[in-house]
């Protein structure tokens, strides 16, 4: 009986530690599950609303295309065969659209594959805005639609030749003259003209000229002129309505300013957008990274 008692009592003192030290390693599992979780889900979360904010940015790309369409025989660009430039900038923007959004979709099987294929892409547009915009140090007169090479264009004689006579079927200056005739020297002179109406339709405002309506200008004699600063556009222009000031420098350069001004914001917008696609899919592609870090 002795035996019995004493051989007894080791084995209750063994086995009281262990069961201590299992309840203590089962109170700590929890505290660990508790805190993966909620970083996992945290981490999750901000992943779906970067997914959700660079679908959203890619919306406007898609939209772009439309614009782009409707501009391609607007203002007489199919002179300058940018129709086709349109066309093929429009197919770019569409795969880019796509090229995003199935990046967006695969990010969790192809990470590193996927933010190298949206990041060409999207670098190709950053660097065709630039070019729109003059930004570009490699900018020369043979990339079209670029400042330097619109320059080149409207000074070639033959194209402007054909330049004015679509200027002249648009009916631009006869719809000024149509809206005009009610108008008083002064009022015209407050009426907001675009660059086309302002260079082509009227004459300079420097010349010694008098309004009698918007496209009939008689000579002021009594206007004094500096010989040092006079404008040699004020003898082109014509009172007759097929002739006005479509050969003065002022139209030529008009017209290159209004075709500028819709491709600078061309060159604008896909600055910004590439730049905002590019800064979401690199945020989402690290929030990535991370997600499959802690999971």
């Amino acid at each position: 009986m002795a035996d019995d008692k004493a051989d007894g009592n080791p084995a209750e003192e063994v086995q009281v530690p262990i069961i201590e030290e299992n309840e203590h390693k089962q109170a700590e599992v929890p505290t660990k599950k508790n805190i993966i979780p909620g970083k996992f889900f945290q981490v999750k979360r901000v992943s779906g609303l970067l997914s959700v904010v660079s679908f959203v940015f890619s919306l406007p790309v898609l939209s772009s295309v439309i614009w782009l369409l409707y501009m391609k025989s607007y203002d007489c660009e199919w002179l300058f065969k940018l129709p086709s430039l349109q066309i093929g900038i429009s197919i770019g923007l569409i795969c880019v659209f796509f090229i995003c959004n199935a990046a967006l979709f695969l990010r969790a099987r192809m990470q590193m594959v996927g933010i190298v294929v949206v990041m060409v892409p999207l670098t190709v547009m950053f660097t065709i805005g630039l070019a729109f915009l003059g930004a570009n140090s490699m900018e020369n007169r043979r990339i079209p639609a670029t400042p330097l090479w619109f320059e080149m264009k409207i000074h070639d004689n033959e194209l402007w030749s054909n330049i004015k006579e679509c200027i002249y079927d648009t009916g631009v200056c006869r719809d000024l003259a149509l809206t005009s005739t009610k108008l008083k020297s002064y009022d015209f002179s407050m009426k907001k003209l675009s660059s086309v109406e302002s260079g082509c339709c009227r004459p300079p405002a420097d010349c010694p000229l008098q309004y009698v309506n918007a496209t009939f200008w008689e000579k002021n004699d009594q206007m004094q002129t500096d010989s040092d600063t006079y404008n040699p556009d004020c003898d082109l222009w014509k009172n007759d309505r097929d002739a006005l000031c479509y050969d003065c420098l002022t139209c030529r350069q008009g017209y290159m300013k209004a075709l500028r001004s819709k491709w600078l914001k061309l060159g604008v917008f896909l600055v910004c957008m590439a730049l905002l696609l590019m800064s979401s899919h690199l945020s989402l592609f690290l929030v990535t990274m991370w997600e499959l870090h802690i999971s």
